[in-house]
């Protein structure tokens, strides 16, 4: 199960639409007691399915909380299905910090067996389905942007409700990690470390190797160092260690995590051998100094310039860290 890349598939789909869409079989809600579609008749409903370490979706809920937000008063019910692409996001306790941190107070429910997924006939991440009143589904959205298009309808099936939408469209705040990507200059695709999705040349996969290191050429990565590429992740094994990438985006970012014992990893980026400077992402200094604090998705690097190709470097210099995937924007 792919995401699908935003640029690609910001698009309104009717053709597969599931025959009967459900919210049952989930798991924990968070915000709420659980929902049913049923019990939410006379209400706008948006279902979105997200995973919170997917940047698509990411950059997708600023738009959600402020629909939820402006439009809940009249009618709206967001709703966010959290279906989980890595091990790790299957944990309440880190969605619930993942839902605090994005200020998400809307109801969300843990999909971790797939079964609402399933219903929906669902295929990406991010994903949205709009029900009207009547809780027949009238859209679908995969992937992020289109957002004015996707507010036009709620206000449209709020009016179609008998409710009258407050005049103008609802302020979004886009920053950090949720802003809008520069997709003119993504030339890199996602790229993962686990070998699961296909492990990178001369990877051995399960096993503990050394690795040299060297200069990778454009979208591909190297290891140095002891690493143990497991098939979501390649894990630090040695003393010290380091992950190259050569890339082409403004923003790259790593999700990333401590080891099994969860504490907190230094690390230090290099872009092209030097610190990042004013290229650092939101997660690290000038000097390319972060810390690897929980498993979650690092911005590393925000180019402030015109955007090039460039290489990219993280170093631990203690065993444990779990690197899994990196994305761009």
């Amino acid at each position: 199960m792919k995401r699908f890349l935003a640029l690609l598939l910001a698009i309104f789909m009717t053709a597969s639409a599931p025959a009967e869409p459900s919210l049952q079989g989930g798991g924990e809600w968070i915000n709420s007691p659980p929902l049913t579609l049923a019990g939410l008749r006379g209400k706008v409903v948006l279902v979105d399915f997200w995973t919170y370490s997917c940047i698509n979706c990411q950059r997708t809920l600023p738009w959600l909380r402020a629909w939820s937000q402006k439009y809940g008063p009249q009618g709206l019910v967001v709703i966010g299905v959290h279906a989980p692409e890595f091990g790790f996001e299957r944990d309440v306790k880190r969605v619930r910090q993942a839902a605090m941190d994005g200020r998400l107070d809307y109801p969300i429910v843990l999909d971790n067996d797939f079964r609402i997924w399933r219903a929906f006939n669902n295929q990406a991440w991010p994903a949205l389905y709009f029900l009207d009143a009547q809780g027949k589904l009238r859209h679908q959205q995969f992937g992020e942007g289109d957002y004015e298009r996707a507010e036009q309808l709620i206000r449209e099936l709020l009016k179609e409700s008998g409710k009258a939408p407050d005049a103008g469209m609802a302020p979004v705040a886009l920053n950090g990690i949720g802003a809008a990507p520069d997709l003119a200059n993504v030339r890199s695709p996602e790229t993962y470390l686990g070998h699961a999705h296909g492990a990178a040349r001369g990877i051995l996969p399960d096993r503990l190797k050394r690795y040299g290191g060297g200069n990778p050429r454009l979208n591909e990565w190297t290891l140095s160092g002891d690493w143990t590429v497991k098939a979501e992740y390649a894990e630090l094994s040695g003393d010290s260690g380091g992950v190259a990438l050569r890339f082409h985006a403004r923003d790259l970012h790593l999700v990333l995590g401590p080891g099994a014992d969860g504490k907190p990893l230094p690390f230090r980026i290099t872009i092209d051998g030097k610190p990042p400077g004013a290229d650092a992402g939101v997660d690290v200094d000038a000097e390319g100094r972060g810390m690897a604090s929980g498993e979650r998705l690092y911005q590393l690097v925000r180019q402030r310039g015109p955007v090039r190709e460039r290489t990219f470097e993280i170093r631990f210099d203690a065993p444990g860290a779990r690197a899994y995937a990196f994305t761009f924007g």
